[in-house]
């Protein structure tokens, strides 16, 4: 063969190369990332909505089985929709078909979930959207319990401590923690003494909602004083 006929006229060349791939070869190796899971490029954009108390049946019927109506009429290339509704928690899936323009779907996703807001029940806020491909899988998933402390507090943790620091781990998402108990708010009003100050109760639930903020600076109102 003629390559073989090269390589005995040029000896020293193919030793030469010889000598290149064995010093390449490993450092290619080493530097070559490895992904363990094959990419499948089915695009799929998740919607999660919240309602805190709403049971599962009036979760379907009164939000999810409404958005994925307005969804299916007004986005584009829909493959196929999945959804799930739980305790106070519906999840919509919608998968694209193979190479549409991810940014684009998500776009008319975050749209049509803005605008079906006001034909859902009052005080529902917007979902939670995230975008992922077939290939996505959960790799570690962790879990809290205690026999001291209460469900709230246990949330409480998982929320604002344990999730703050799986954040910063690069490639890392982290959902929002299923289970445990919310805090709560329940005032009692007295509509006479809101008649005389002239307040109606939702001014009661919009300064309420102003103090119910998580600051990045970490302050505290309490009275007139803010710390």
């Amino acid at each position: 063969m003629w390559i073989v006929k090269i390589a005995l006229e040029r000896p020293l060349t193919f030793i030469v190369l010889a000598l290149l791939l064995l010093i390449l070869g490993p450092l290619t190796i080493l530097r070559t990332p490895t992904d363990i899971f094959p990419n499948i490029d089915i695009p799929v954009v998740s919607v999660v909505w919240n309602y805190t108390g709403l049971p599962a049946e009036d979760m379907n019927n009164r939000i999810v089985s409404g958005f994925e109506r307005a969804l299916t009429t007004t986005v584009n290339n829909v493959e196929h929709t999945e959804t799930q509704s739980l305790n106070g928690v519906g999840v919509v899936k919608v998968f694209f078909q193979p190479n549409v323009k991810i940014d684009m779907a998500m776009a008319q996703v975050t749209a049509i979930s803005q605008t079906v807001l006001r034909s859902m029940p009052q005080g529902t806020t917007p979902p939670l959207i995230l975008v992922y491909n077939a290939s996505t899988v959960p790799v570690l998933q962790f879990a809290m319990s205690s026999k001291e402390l209460s469900e709230t507090t246990i949330f409480d943790n998982a929320n604002q401590i344990v999730r703050t620091f799986i954040t910063s781990v690069r490639g890392a998402a982290t959902p929002y923690p299923y289970g445990g108990k919310q805090r709560q708010v329940q005032v009692d009003l007295n509509p006479q003494a809101l008649l005389a100050h002239g307040l109606s109760p939702n001014d009661v639930v919009t300064a309420i909602a102003n103090q119910n903020l998580i600051l990045p600076a970490g302050t505290e109102k309490i009275g007139d004083t803010e710390i």
